[in-house]
């Protein structure tokens, strides 16, 4: 069925007239739309009135969409319809219209997997640090010229704000998902494997769940394809151990690592990260902190390696590396900063260090936490966290609380729920916030602090915040609302 599913849609796009997306303000979908646009599909679509920062992009474009969803929007002409897994016929008239019209409608995670048939692709999947991996990847492989084209799960500021890159039609490059398997649509000739451990409780219940299924993930490499993979990562490694090695190519990276991808040294302070690594002369330097973000930057870097390799093998006038590409790698690299929620500097207001960032599982949040107390040796750490799901913060509730030690002040909040799931009581904000109060000693149990609302915090912080602190916002959640309203506040009185 895959091939014919693949074939059959490289068909549609062939031939289509209009493609009409469903939800068309969702990161990955706004992506998908512009990758269309760009190749001269005539793209349209539709979603609900609130603002996005994807708006602005829509509108540069030139794509037009609703702010409203009706049956009469479809197009009359639309060949293919691609819909937000937000969205089902039941709860979307325009699905159902296009259905009752007998226009092909396919949910965003099939078009995207359909899309990469199209082109000599690679996925980039796990548990953590895949839009960064991502970002990155785009990054260098712009600085080594190799035509391609990439997608981002967030925006990307050497993207140019957006989520997207179209340096080619070469090779494609995109961030894959695990959640409910969505990658499985994915057509990979290389898989960049970054992390694999328990997460997604409510759809993968155990950790060999999980497992299993970047297991079957890697089986859709086909022969020669390549794994690039984190020697650091247990549950990488365990992956990766399950591959026949004869039929796919391993390369691992990491400080654990054997090969051309390992890290011969590492070290961070005073505002930079500096690493060597074995197959790549000089040193490299990054202006984010963590190990976590370094492993992130050499699995970009083995990717890149192969591409370049691959377009010298199949023909292509390239000539592979030279001097002038790795050092435009290198300065590419030291000049990367970052994506949307990731790591992301607000600014700096009051003497305050104001930053954003996405991670919500327990690990992300200490390898975070523990990069930036080296990076930032001088600054006291405030963070705010939003847990997000009441699956994931019962599952992993000592993870959570154990995770947030290296910060100095922790303001704690509501479970950011999810519409997947309803609460079932048992578990809340307050329990993972009086957990986290039990880890610490004596008077360090005052430093940490719970406020329902998000918003309601600000008068708190006002209290406890300094001169020379860094704030952070952390979470699936919307409490970056609040990162910014600080932000703000001490902008406008310093």
């Amino acid at each position: 069925m895959g091939y014919h599913y693949y074939m059959n849609f490289e068909k549609i796009l062939q031939t289509a007239s209009m493609v009409y997306f469903i939800g068309i303000k969702g990161t990955g979908m706004c992506a998908l739309a512009e990758l269309l646009h760009n190749s001269g599909y005539h793209v349209s679509g539709s979603d609900r009135d609130e603002v996005f920062y994807t708006d602005g992009i829509l509108k540069e474009l030139g794509i037009p969409y609703y702010e409203s969803f009706a049956p009469e929007h479809v197009p009359s002409n639309a060949g293919l319809v691609i819909r937000s897994a937000a969205y089902t016929r039941d709860s979307n008239s325009e699905i159902a219209e296009a259905e009752r019209r007998g226009i092909p409608v396919l949910k965003y995670t099939d078009a995207l997997g359909a899309y990469s048939a199209l082109f000599d692709s690679s996925g980039i999947a796990g548990v953590h640090g895949k839009t960064t991996t991502t970002a990155i990847a785009g990054t260098l492989i712009r600085a080594a010229g190799v035509p391609a084209r990439i997608l981002a799960g967030s925006a990307v500021n050497s993207f140019g704000g957006r989520s997207t890159l179209t340096l080619g039609d070469k090779y494609f490059v995109a961030e894959t998902c695990e959640y409910r398997r969505h990658f499985l649509s994915f057509h990979p000739r290389r898989i960049i494997l970054t992390s694999v451990e328990s997460d997604h409780q409510d759809y993968y219940p155990t950790y060999e769940s999980i497992r299993n299924a970047f297991i079957e993930y890697t089986k859709l490499l086909p022969p020669g394809g390549e794994l690039i993979y984190c020697a650091d990562d247990p549950g990488a490694v365990e992956v990766a151990e399950s591959v026949n090695k004869g039929r796919v190519k391993l390369i691992p990276y990491g400080l654990n690592a054997k090969g051309d991808f390992k890290i011969v040294s590492l070290q961070s302070g005073e505002e930079r990260t500096r690493m060597r690594v074995a197959a790549f002369p000089g040193e490299l330097r990054l202006r984010l902190p963590g190990r976590h973000i370094a492993l992130d930057a050499v699995a970009a870097l083995a990717l890149t390696d192969s591409l370049v390799k691959a377009f010298k093998e199949n023909g292509a006038e390239y000539g592979g590396w030279t001097d002038e590409k790795r050092e435009s790698v290198r300065q590419a690299l030291e000049d990367f900063r970052g994506s949307r929620r990731r790591q992301e500097i607000i600014g700096e207001a009051g003497d305050i260090l104001f930053m954003d960032d996405y991670g919500h599982h327990p690990t992300a949040i200490r390898t975070t936490l523990e990069g930036l107390r080296e990076f930032y040796p001088r600054r006291r750490i405030v963070i705010s966290f939003m847990s997000h799901t009441y699956t994931r913060t019962a599952a992993l509730l000592d993870e959570f609380a154990a995770s947030l030690e290296k910060a100095d002040q922790v303001v704690l909040h509501k479970i950011y729920g999810s519409a997947r799931e309803a609460y079932q009581g048992g578990v809340s904000g307050r329990t993972l916030f009086e957990k986290t109060k039990a880890l610490r000693e004596g008077t360090l149990r005052d430093s940490v602090y719970y406020v329902e609302e998000p918003l309601d915090a600000a008068e708190v912080l006002k209290g406890i915040l300094k001169p020379g602190d860094l704030f952070l916002t952390m979470g699936a959640g919307d409490n970056w609302k609040l990162g910014t309203a600080l932000y703000g506040y001490y902008r406008e009185n310093e």
